[in-house]
């Protein structure tokens, strides 16, 4: 097995990845690692979970290393851009604990709060910033930072972006940079226009790529469960009764899903947070605290707003809805049994969803004996979250409400010289003239 040493990494480096407990690299960090330590361009071809983090931000750190001084303002040295806000501060704080008392300085830049602090932040000097397109193009259209600086750039999620719709942004930001810059693109697919892009963006790439069988970590253990619909919420209550001191990172596919799973674990005395991406950003960020921290031991996600999650103390995954894609099952699963540890990945699967449990074992090349499970008749007391139920006015009771009514199925024909009363007014006496 290959050490970090094996990679031409700086002895001070290494001491930081062994202080965070990066003990030995991951495949796709010995395949990236010695092409950028050389300069070259990149593309990386992976799933999350796989260390493709640690494999940009350790050859920026060491390339930093090399001729740090005093930077000039607003004028970052590299550059990362990401989806998302919870991806960008996962970046940031890799390249915090493996830039401890190394002189790194570095900044996110992202929405969803004033920006204010974020350009103070930039403004007294910075080595590496981490920002989302949005944020960024803000700031460059408010000339609040210049990116004629930067010597090493990265694309992170480069699919995810085009799934954002964010591709025209970075070929806005591209403008801004300088033609002379090592430049890597990290991917979990490449489309065509992602490729397309990439002609564009780098001189000469190495191309590496991670397969499956790399990706899945080694020491998890994955179960699948069929099961009604209607069960779901009985079997998941069940598996999280029994394994009383583990932490739980629920998928749904759906927003409204994910609400309504925590009312059912909250009736049933089980504390819980939503985190999907139609909660407001400190909502979001106070949910993660909280499951970091251990304040509560289960964390219910869409897959758009989990993407970033990276949390060493998640010991099972629940599959509460198969995802819309055999590659996202990939990624939701490599959310535990990290950095070494253990972990379990539980799929619930109806009849319905059987298809695409074969896509999977495809993809994975693993068949799954299955389990059964059949619930108990229970009413769900919940006030479902999906699509809210609209009763109409009674008629007749105000003008206003019953004017748009459609009364036509249930009102009876009218005669020659009759005329059609509202329902609003039937009841009113007539005005006697005077």
């Amino acid at each position: 097995m290959l050490e970090f040493t094996d990679l031409g990494i700086k002895e001070e480096l290494i001491h930081n990845l062994a202080v965070a407990r990066y003990l030995h690299p991951t495949p796709i960090q010995v395949l990236a690692i010695p092409h950028l330590l050389n300069g070259s361009d990149l593309i990386g071809i992976s799933q999350t979970g796989t260390g493709k983090t640690g494999a940009f931000t350790v050859p920026i750190i060491q390339h930093l290393l090399k001729n740090l001084s005093v930077t000039r303002r607003s004028e970052p040295r590299a550059l990362i851009i990401a989806p998302t806000r919870e991806l960008c501060s996962q970046i940031q704080e890799t390249i915090e604990l493996c830039s401890k008392n190394l002189k790194i300085r570095s900044c996110v830049l992202f929405g969803g709060v004033e920006q204010s602090l974020q350009v103070q932040k930039l403004q007294e000097g910075v080595e590496i910033v981490i920002a989302t397109p949005g944020r960024l193009m803000d700031l460059l259209n408010q000339k609040l930072i210049r990116l004629a600086k930067v010597e090493m750039f990265v694309l992170d999620e480069a699919d995810r972006m085009l799934d954002m719709g964010f591709i025209d942004d970075i070929r806005y930001i591209l403008d801004f940079l300088p033609m002379s810059k090592q430049s890597m693109l990290f991917s979990a697919t490449l489309p065509r226009v992602i490729e397309q892009l990439t002609l564009s963006l780098l001189k000469d790439p190495k191309k590496i790529e991670v397969s499956v069988d790399g990706v899945i970590p080694k020491k998890l253990q994955e179960r699948l469960i069929f099961c009604k619909q209607a069960d779901k919420f009985q079997l998941l209550k069940k598996i999280i009764k029994e394994e009383k001191t583990a932490h739980f990172l629920i998928f749904t596919k759906t927003k409204s899903n994910s609400e309504n799973i925590v009312q059912y674990l909250a009736l049933n005395r089980t504390a819980s947070k939503a985190f999907h991406g139609d909660m407001k950003q400190n909502e979001r960020e106070r949910a993660l605290t909280l499951f970091k921290e251990g304040s509560i031991r289960v964390l219910v996600a869409t897959d758009m707003a989990a993407r970033g999650i990276d949390i060493d103390s998640i010991t099972h995954v629940i599959n509460f809805d198969l995802p819309l894609g055999a590659e996202t099952y990939i990624h939701r699963i490599g959310r535990t049994a990290r950095a070494g540890k253990e972990g379990i990945a539980i799929s619930f699967c109806d009849d319905e969803e059987k298809g695409m449990i074969q896509k999977i074992q495809e993809l994975t090349k693993v068949i799954l004996k299955p389990e059964s499970f059949e619930g108990k008749k229970e009413i769900l007391k919940l006030k479902l979250t999906g699509t809210k139920k609209t009763t109409p006015p009674t008629p007749g009771k105000s003008q206003e409400k019953t004017a748009y009514l459609d009364h036509s199925k249930r009102q009876k024909p009218l005669k020659d010289g009759e005329k059609r009363v509202h329902p609003g007014l039937r009841n009113q006496k007539k005005k006697k003239r005077k």
